[in-house]
């Protein structure tokens, strides 16, 4: 149930993401959901991508900083109050969301995002247990 994410590290200055991209299309890899986030010297590119591997070595293989992060795509309902059933039901259980992003996808009658816990393991347990659809890597590649 687990969906793998890679990070890249980018100086912060232009040029960096279209590297990143460029690598990418020439080797056919399609993002599935992406974050940047900044600081002042650089920033953190977040991927969800449809060949993880792949992606990871050739972006090595281009110089590139990358790591490997286990991350968690639920389904939320696609309502006023949807992402809150979801946050109340993990905060009410003592874990904490790290960080989360959207995902451009549609599930249904709902949307899909991202999720870093500090509990992973936990967090997916909860999430089932109140009923909340985790979606596993293979069909968040497919997306």
């Amino acid at each position: 149930m687990k969906v793998e994410q890679i990070s890249i590290f980018l100086e912060n200055k232009p040029g960096g993401l279209a590297q990143v991209t460029r690598v990418l299309k020439e080797r056919d890899i399609n993002i599935r959901a992406l974050s940047l986030a900044d600081t002042t010297d650089f920033g953190i590119l977040r991927l969800i991508v449809d060949k993880v591997q792949e992606a990871r070595d050739v972006l090595k293989n281009e110089g590139f900083t990358v790591g490997r992060t286990e991350v968690v795509a639920v389904e939320v309902p696609d309502r006023p109050g949807g992402l809150h059933i979801i946050v109340d039901a993990l905060s009410s259980e003592g874990i904490n969301v790290e960080y989360m992003y959207a995902f451009v996808e549609r599930s249904g009658e709902n949307a899909v995002i991202i999720f870093r816990f500090d509990d992973t393991d936990r967090a997916i347990e909860v999430l089932q247990e109140k009923g909340l659809r985790v979606l596993p890597g293979e069909k968040v590649y497919r997306l």
